[in-house]
């Protein structure tokens, strides 16, 4: 966001609530959604504040549940409205089907999951356990989100605007895949400008309005195979033009031996990591995918001809080091350091990880 445009002193906000008011400086057309922990404070906060702003019109529903909710989304999308919803892992796994339907309909919306510790009900502490389900589909066929994955308070709000400029470029249902953690932490934001987002024009909408055009039709269902692959090829065919918004943060990679690679709170942790162990000598550097799709493949294959190892940092068991993997392609080797069901790996259980590896390295090499 424009620092220029940011008018306004920073606001002490849980990361819930800077992305809901984000979403209404946004001037969202509707909400859909159903509680659940650890993201109920976005509902909460939108069906407080949005009767008190006289100037907007936005709908905010709950929805009986989150298949309600999610088919809502659908409607009111294909109806041209800038929408979203939100909801924490089990209720995105509700949701699959719809965002399947959304997507292969090439309808833009956001979806925000505020990952929580799984699988099944789980914890409602945080969790980085639903990487796969973000960026490898979810549900069924061949499709893909545009996922941001924010770090701070300051991209919980931030990301609402740049997921929605993203979703109505291309079309296409956008998700914003933050934790329990920064959904609940507090920290200063300077919130994004009020009507700081305009509308895109939707002439592919439903609108009722035929009299100077042909009838809109907005489907998932192509019954004909040949339609079927068309549609399917068109989407490929988006997906290789949307490799041109990826997006990466780095710190202090230029001389470093030792790549560290995690998203979100794991970034933020690691960066402390990068701190401690060139405090010990140890030349670290960090890569932190902000867009989990596309990924920076590129740049982690670049990086990956000048260190000695790789450490990839997450919290779960291990789902984003597969893209890492693949990035590497085998030139380096790429280690997992992970904790799961709601547990947080510290900086320093992080860093001993760094130096065992180097010293195992060391005793091979001797």
């Amino acid at each position: 966001m424009e620092k220029e445009l940011r008018k306004e002193e920073p606001r002490l906000m849980k990361g819930n609530e800077a992305l809901a008011e984000a979403a209404i400086r946004a001037n969202i057309d509707a909400y859909f959604g159903y509680p659940i922990t650890p993201q109920s404070e976005v509902i909460e906060y939108l069906m407080r504040e949005v009767p008190n702003r006289k100037d907007k019109k936005t709908v905010v529903l709950q929805a009986e549940s989150e298949v309600a909710s999610i088919n809502m989304v659908y409607g009111a999308a294909g109806a041209g409205a800038r929408v979203m919803t939100s909801s924490s892992s089990p209720g995105i796994s509700l949701m699959q089907e719809g965002i399947s339907y959304i997507a292969s309909a090439q309808l833009p919306c956001l979806i925000v999951n505020v990952v929580r510790g799984g699988p099944g009900l789980g914890t409602i502490q945080p969790s980085q356990g639903d990487y796969f389900q973000a960026t490898k589909g979810g549900g069924h066929g061949d499709y893909h989100l545009i996922v941001l994955a924010p770090a701070s308070v300051q991209e919980m709000a931030d990301f609402v605007f740049d997921a929605f400029r993203l979703a109505e470029k291309y079309r296409n249902p956008a998700m914003i895949l933050a934790d329990g953690a920064l959904g609940q932490m507090m920290e200063k934001v300077v919130l994004p400008p009020d009507g700081g987002l305009p509308k895109t024009p939707a002439p592919w909408a439903t609108t009722g309005k035929t009299k100077d055009r042909n009838h809109n039709i907005i489907t998932s269902l192509f019954i004909q195979p040949e339609e079927m692959e068309k549609v399917n090829l068109q989407l490929q065919k988006k997906y290789e033009d949307m490799q041109s918004e990826v997006r990466w943060e780095e710190f202090q990679t230029e001389d470093a031996e030792v790549l560290l690679v995690a998203f979100g709170l794991s970034a933020r942790i690691c960066q402390k990591v990068v701190d401690l162990a060139r405090e010990k000598g140890i030349k670290v550097g960090l890569l932190r995918p902000i867009t989990l799709y596309p990924f920076p493949y590129k740049r982690i294959a670049e990086l990956s001809e000048k260190v000695e190892f790789i450490l990839d940092v997450e919290m779960n068991a291990g789902q984003m080091v597969e893209d890492v993997r693949l990035a590497v392609e085998g030139k380096v080797p790429v280690y997992f350091k992970g904790r799961m069901g709601g547990m947080i790996s510290t900086p320093e259980e992080i860093l001993r990880e760094v130096e065992s590896i180097l010293e195992k390295q060391n005793v091979l090499h001797d």
